[in-house]
């Protein structure tokens, strides 16, 4: 970018501050004080954090309502918005999501950093008023920690709370708009009593929603192919044009794949009789090698059914063969994209392919409203309304949501509706990189990655056969095909432990996915050097069906193994289905409590990993018991004495 663009920018923030210094009532006096001016229309902020797009999606919501209601709202992303202007807001609103065992998004680490600053002190938001809505999972032992923590720390900094937090509940029936639309209404109403200028007709007066449709944020240009350079684009730079050119912030960062694997293996582990298939997958580099780590995290990037784009492409009555760019939709602040000019085309079936999920992932509530404007059958009018209101939020559910209906679905159930490709751009939930814990040790497995996969599906309420799109589609996969996978590395929740360092591992089922790659780097590290003992703990349904990776544990729990009772350490199993009364990884801990003790007592850390969103918390609770049991402690003593062991690194969950 031009240093004359980037000088417009910052010139232009600084004018959006001034500006938003000034409409927030303020003015710096010239004996330092501030004080408010007061008379000028003022701006909700939504500030949002999300990591798969259901907080934005909220975020985006209250910003809608909130204009419908006659008051202007900005939605920004905390990655987005600079920390040190926050007590310049009046009213803020903050959608935050929490993921996994009680962490953050990527786009709150920086803001929440700022926020812990102790030179900040408990008077700097004295002025603000803020408002907290959370989204997470009810079914784990951090549920909605993100939002928890945030309410506190503003009101440590001296925001006052508008309402009380709403905590949004994937668990709930409605999910969490379940929470969301009444935790509305008492914003809106409270904001009201507050400031009625907020609401120049009351919080209950809306714009009729069949008066008004936003215009869609992008824009997209068409380039005729004949006008365009001939070049050689490698498989990576394709990913990267397409992503890059994507509305869908969460994959900003990282368009381009680190480097691309190709599937060596594909082994079914689980035995015939067994409710689950599970597969081990190897792959190998294709053309470079990534460094990574055991604990280490590989996200993949899926391909879609080939005959489901092409049907989404013919619903939508596109041009398959056309080149486009997209970009944000010009404004009455800005005159020109400057990304639209520099981007490079790209075949719009192509953009399809590697940026939009048509196949699998469900439209947001939004999505039913926007196509209610297109709709020209009045039937499906009507029911596309009823669906986008209020009062239509649990039959929503019912359709969408609980039925995991995909775009290209609910588009066949309404024939009438032809929504424009804009639209389509910024509604259709972006396609993601799935996430999987490596099963490899780049030290015992090298230039190769394993995986440990559950293959996903599942029956809906309706008797539908849904199938998890990256699970399946890896599985349908042979080494022959010699198919290109695009994937991203990173640290995960696990890091990797020194050889010296005793470990207590807890994975049930797929979990063990990662204490795979840690029991396989030690073995080799011990053919040189002494190594720390290691006690694991492994649960699954039954023995017989179930048992994933047997051999390779049962290999090293034998004399001298890395999991034998010789070397100080141990394998234990729990095998829930095989006797009348139902035996998990907690119970056997418990069995062994003298010996996680004296591994503890040797500075031992704590692992645990698995899909159960339960298992963590009755683990946790089983070396409560222990620690409480040994110390002759209170329950409370152990949580801390646990909680303190956390904070040095040494209990690690994913």
């Amino acid at each position: 970018r031009s240093p004359f663009c980037t000088y417009l920018r910052g010139l232009n923030r600084m004018v959006v501050m001034h500006q938003t210094f000034q409409n927030a009532g303020y003015s710096q006096s010239t004996g330092g004080e501030v004080a408010a001016m007061g008379e000028k229309p003022r701006k909700l902020l939504v500030l949002y954090a999300s990591q798969t797009g259901n907080a934005l999606d909220a975020a985006e919501r209250i910003g809608r309502e909130a204009e419908r209601r006659g008051f202007p709202a900005s939605i920004v992303s905390t990655d987005e918005f600079d920390a040190s202007s926050l007590p310049y807001e009046e009213a803020v609103v903050f959608v935050v999501s929490t993921t996994g065992q009680g962490d953050s998004p990527d786009s709150f680490k920086a803001f929440w950093r700022f926020l812990l600053q102790r030179n900040l002190g408990n008077y700097w938001l004295q002025q603000v008023r803020y408002a907290v809505f959370g989204l997470g999972d009810s079914g784990y032992h951090k549920y909605n920690f993100v939002a928890k923590k945030l309410d506190k720390r503003l009101s440590d900094l001296g925001a006052t709370s508008i309402i009380e937090k709403g905590l949004g509940d994937d668990q709930h029936p409605s999910g969490y708009e379940g929470t969301l639309d009444p935790w509305m209404l008492s914003l809106w109403s409270t904001l009201y009593q507050i400031n009625p200028k907020y609401f120049p007709k009351g919080p209950y007066v809306k714009i009729p929603q069949d008066e008004v449709i936003d215009q869609p944020k992008y824009r997209i240009l068409y380039h005729k192919q004949e006008k365009l350079e001939p070049k050689l684009l490698t498989e990576s730079d394709i990913i990267q044009r397409a992503r890059g050119m994507s509305p869908g912030k969460l994959f900003k960062d990282k368009s381009k794949p680190d480097c691309f694997l190709k599937m060596t293996r594909n082994e079914v582990l689980t035995k015939a009789g067994s409710t689950k298939d599970v597969r081990h997958f190897e792959f190998q580099f294709v053309s470079s090698n990534i460094e990574y780590e055991v604990g280490d995290v590989v996200e993949l990037l899926p391909s879609q059914n080939p005959s489901a784009i092409d049907a989404f492409i013919e619903r939508c009555d596109l041009d398959p063969e056309s080149f486009i760019t997209i970009g944000l939709r010009e404004t009455e602040n800005s005159s020109f994209n400057e990304e639209m000019i520099t981007q490079l085309p790209i075949k719009l079936k192509t953009f399809v392919e590697l940026t939009m999920d048509v196949t699998s992932a469900s439209p947001r509530r939004y999505f039913f409203e926007v196509m209610s404007f297109y709709a020209t059958a009045e039937h499906e009018k009507e029911r596309l309304q009823y669906f986008a209101s209020p009062e239509g939020r649990d039959d929503l559910y019912n359709y969408n949501q609980k039925e995991r209906r995909s775009i290209l679905e609910v588009l066949e159930d309404f024939p009438s509706v032809q929504i424009p490709f804009e639209w389509l751009v910024q509604l259709v939930p972006p396609l993601k990189p799935r996430a999987f814990s490596i099963s490899s040790s780049p030290l015992a497995h090298p230039a190769q990655v394993h995986l440990t996969v559950s293959i996903v599906s599942w029956i809906t309420p309706y008797k539908r056969t849904r199938k998890g799109l990256c699970s399946s589609w890896l599985a349908s996969l042979t080494p022959e095909q010699e198919v290109n996978i695009p994937v991203w590395f990173h640290k995960g929740s696990l890091p990797a432990p020194s050889q010296s360092l005793p470990l207590i591992l807890v994975g049930p089922g797929t979990g063990c996915a990662p204490f795979r790659g840690f029991i396989a780097e030690r073995a080799v590290q011990a053919q040189s050097s002494l190594i720390a003992p290691v006690m694991f703990f492994f649960g699954c349904r039954n023995k017989d069906t179930d048992f994933l990776y047997r051999d390779f544990w049962e290999s090293h729990a034998r004399e001298g193994g890395m999991l034998s009772e010789g070397k100080g350490g141990g394998f234990y199993t729990a095998f829930s289905r095989d006797q009348p009364k139902k035996v998990y990884v907690q119970h056997k801990i418990r069995e062994m409590s003298k010996k996680v003790w004296d591994l503890l007592c040797d500075g031992a850390a704590v692992y645990v990993a698995g899909s159960s969103t339960k298992m963590p918390c009755d683990v946790m609770s089983a070396l409560e018991d222990i620690v409480s049991e040994e110390t002759g402690g209170s329950k409370e003593v152990a949580s801390r004495w646990l909680k303190a062991l956390e904070k040095a690194g040494r209990y690690n969950v994913e």
